[in-house]
C-alpha cells in the first residue's frame, strides 16, 4: 500500500503577460522573465507533472492516475481530472471563455470543458480582473464585440490578496495586470480569445481570436454564481471552505502547530501558500515548504500535519 504523500515537480510556461514573480515568491526556478504559469498539479498531456519521490519517482501523474487507480479511490476517467496552476500576470491576459464539458466533446474532441476558480494569493494595490459582461441578450453580446465596445460591455471588479472567484465554463474573464493567483480548474487547455488589446505575438502578427466559439459558448445574461465561504476547525485545522461544487471542492487550510488525525474521505491535492511542515504518516515524517505541492492519496487511512503553513487543499467531486 502507498503510505506517503507524492510530491510533484511544478511544469513552467512562457506567456506573452507572464514576469518573475513566480520565481520571486515561491523561489521556482523559471525559464525566462515572461514565465506566465506554473502547472503544479497536472496530468494534462500538455504538461504533466513528474514525481519526486517514493515509489513512484520519476513518473508523471498521468502514469501514476492510469496505473495506479487505486491511489484516487479508483477514479473513473481517461485522465487525472484537475488541474492546479500558479500564475503571474505582469500583463493584463486576454479576455477570453472557456466551454463546458458538452462542447469540448462535441467541437472539440477534449474530454473535459473548463470550469475554474482563483485564490487571490497577492496583487498590485488597484489591480482588477474582468468577471463577466452586461449585454442581456445574445444579440447585444454580438453587437457589442463586433463593434468592440469593451468598456461598456466588461464587468471589472478591484481585488485583494485573500479574495476568491468561481468561475464556470461560459464565464467571460481576465486576470489583469498585476495579480498572482492559484487556479484550480477541471483538467482542460480549452481556451477561446474574446480580446487581446490588439497585442502581436512572437511571429509579429495579432494573436488569434475565437469570436465565433465564443458567442456560441457565453452565458447570456451574465450569472454571478453564489459561493459562501464557512469556516470550522477540525482536528486542530482552521479549514475554510472557498467551494463545493460539481466538479471540485477547494478550501484553504491555516495551520498552527500539530494536527489530529486526519482521515480524508478520497485523495487530496495540497499547495503550500506560506510557511512550513510536515505530513507524518504511517511512522513517516515528510517535509514540505512554502511553494510545494503534493496529493494524499487515498491509500493513506489518516495522516497528521505540523508546523506552520497555509495551505490550499481541493479534491475532486467526480466518482
Amino acid at each position: 500500500m502507498y503510505n506517503e504523500p507524492i510530491f510533484l515537480q511544478p511544469e513552467y510556461k512562457e506567456r506573452l503577460w507572464g514576469g518573475t514573480k513566480l520565481q520571486e515568491l515561491f523561489g521556482y526556478s523559471i525559464p525566462s522573465e515572461q514565465t506566465g504559469e506554473a502547472w503544479c498539479i497536472s496530468g494534462h498531456a500538455n504538461g504533466p507533472n513528474t514525481i519526486k519521490n517514493g515509489p513512484l519517482q520519476g513518473k508523471t501523474l498521468a502514469d501514476a492516475w492510469n496505473e495506479h487507480r487505486e491511489l484516487f479511490a479508483g477514479g473513473s476517467g481517461e485522465e487525472f481530472p484537475l488541474l492546479v496552476k500558479i500564475l503571474d500576470s505582469s500583463k493584463d491576459l486576454s479576455v477570453q471563455v472557456h466551454p463546458d464539458d458538452t462542447y469540448a466533446r462535441e467541437v472539440e474532441g477534449e474530454n473535459y470543458g473548463k470550469t475554474e476558480c482563483w485564490y487571490v494569493i497577492d496583487c498590485e494595490p488597484g489591480a482588477e480582473i474582468i468577471f463577466g459582461h452586461h449585454a442581456t441578450n445574445k444579440q447585444e453580446l454580438e453587437r457589442m464585440v463586433e463593434n468592440e465596445e469593451w468598456d461598456g460591455l466588461l464587468r471589472r471588479i478591484e481585488v485583494q490578496p485573500g479574495d476568491f472567484f468561481y468561475v464556470p465554463s461560459g464565464t467571460i474573464h481576465a486576470i489583469g495586470e498585476g495579480i498572482q493567483i492559484l487556479e484550480t480548474q477541471q483538467s482542460s487547455d480549452i481556451t477561446y480569445r474574446v480580446y487581446d488589446y490588439d497585442r502581436v505575438g512572437k511571429d509579429g502578427e495579432k494573436r488569434e481570436l475565437h469570436l465565433e466559439k465564443s458567442l456560441e459558448v457565453t452565458t447570456v445574461p451574465h450569472e454571478d454564481p453564489t459561493i459562501h465561504r464557512t469556516y470550522t476547525l477540525e482536528a486542530g485545522v482552521r479549514k475554510e471552505t472557498l467551494v463545493e461544487e460539481a466538479y471540485f471542492s477547494v478550501y484553504h487550510w491555516g495551520l498552527d502547530g500539530l494536527s489530529k488525525e486526519l482521515k480524508p474521505q478520497t485523495y487530496q491535492l495540497m499547495s503550500v501558500l506560506q510557511g512550513s511542515g510536515e505530513v507524518l504518516a504511517n511512522g513517516g515524517s515528510f517535509a514540505f515548504e512554502k511553494g510545494d505541492h503534493l496529493i494524499i492519496p487515498a491509500t493513506m487511512d489518516s495522516f497528521q500535519l505540523k508546523g506552520q503553513a497555509t495551505l490550499i487543499v481541493s479534491h475532486s467531486n467526480k466518482a
